[in-house]
């Protein structure tokens, strides 16, 4: 640019009018520059916040156990002989009276024919003794016989009356090995696998297969002596029924189960604790019917532990960790975020309990904590509810 064309005039007016120019650019150079550097500040954080909620609720403690079966038979034969036939396919369900396997019968059929045989001649000989002590009754009316042979024909009248119960009994008990051959089902349920097969020789102390009923489950768990005792202790005061004597509610959680879906009752506690382990057995009872519980699987049990409490909630996600310390972000009416240190309580229904450390109408971070990374830090809150984001058991581990 020449200056002197566009400033025609000379000396000191030359002078100023370009320092005049030269002023106004930097003045608009650093305008420029302060716009610039409002446009790139971040705009606040978005996170999620909800109110802390408050509710009437009831605590239930935890533990491990294992399913079992209600009923559970070993089953053996009553007579000894050879296995002829198997009946049943290994693993299927069988009804109470169903025949599983057949033992050879024709030594047992033998054995009752004989003793029905028994019977009849038993009971021919009967006739005749009656027959003979009814005429020695009649001659003894008019002295022409012997008090003597009276008395031996009475006798043998009464013994053949003996012999025929002696050899009716015979004939049941071989009816009833009869009927033993055929080895049946003494419950409904599923069978285990064949232990024997076709040919072999079994006796009463040979096991043939086992059975275990279906429609309802024992689950098995042992709490130890503190908590029997602090049960124990809210019972006496009123605070919670005995097990013993109210059937107790149980939640029960299959390993991959999410939370405790399935419900039940205790029905049974133990008389005495077990002095090595410390822990006294406690049954709970478990509807069967659509066939999801096998005996033997892991199960984590959840049992009734109090009454009804007033407690404040919280979602588990929303609580750090800071050394030995458990804080929450909260957010103010200014949208700050705020850190407050709380006491962790148990979990329920996948919300954390808050002994301390909270206020009601607190407004707690539960999603974007990650985004808050100081306090006071200026945060954009969009409100939720409390149990829409609450935590499940899959992530409660990822978490810990």
């Amino acid at each position: 640019m020449n200056v002197q064309k566009m400033f025609p005039s000379s000396g000191s007016g030359r002078v100023f009018m370009v320092t005049t120019m030269l002023a106004g650019l930097v003045f608009l150079s650093g305008c420029d520059t302060q716009a610039d550097s409002e446009q790139q500040a971040p705009p606040p954080p978005q996170v999620s916040v909800a109110d802390v909620m408050i509710e009437n609720v009831r605590f239930w403690d935890e533990f491990t156990g294992r399913i079992e079966a209600v009923e559970t038979v070993e089953l053996r034969p009553r007579v000894a002989g050879y296995i002829e036939s198997i009946h049943y396919i290994e693993g299927q369900s069988v009804e109470k009276g169903d025949v599983l396997f057949t033992i050879d019968q024709r030594p047992y059929q033998a054995e009752l024919s004989r003793a029905e045989a028994d019977l009849q001649r038993i009971r021919a000989r009967a006739e005749l003794t009656r027959s003979e002590a009814a005429r020695a009754e009649a001659l003894a009316q008019t002295h022409s016989i012997s008090r003597e042979e009276l008395d031996q024909r009475r006798a043998a009248a009464a013994q053949a009356e003996a012999d025929i119960l002696a050899t009716r009994a015979s004939v049941d008990t071989a009816r009833l090995n009869m009927e033993f051959t055929e080895v049946r089902a003494p419950i409904a349920g599923r069978t285990g696998r064949a232990l024997v097969t076709v040919g072999n020789l079994v006796s009463d102390a040979t096991p043939l297969t086992s059975i275990v009923s279906l429609d309802q489950v024992h689950v098995h768990f042992f709490s130890d002596e503190q908590t029997y005792l602090q049960y124990d202790a809210m019972s006496r005061s009123g605070e919670r029924a005995s097990s013993r004597d109210e059937r107790t509610p149980v939640r029960v959680g299959l390993a991959t189960d999410e939370g405790f879906p399935h419900e039940g009752e205790v029905d049974f506690v133990d008389n005495r604790l077990d002095a090595a382990a410390g822990t006294i057995l406690t049954r709970a009872v478990l509807d069967n019917s659509e066939g999801r519980f096998a005996p033997g699987m892991y199960a984590r049990v959840q049992l009734l532990g109090s009454g009804f409490e007033n407690a404040m909630l919280i979602d588990d996600k929303a609580v750090l960790t800071d050394q030995d310390r458990k804080y929450v972000y909260v957010v103010d009416e200014e949208g700050r975020a705020h850190r407050r240190d709380v006491q962790l309580g148990r979990m329920v229904d996948g919300l954390r309990v808050i002994p301390a450390g909270l206020e009601p109408g607190d407004r707690v971070v539960v999603r974007g904590v990650q985004r808050i990374f100081f306090p006071g830090m200026p945060v954009a809150a969009e409100s939720v509810d409390m149990r829409e984001g609450r935590s499940t058991p899959n992530e409660l581990a990822a978490i810990r």
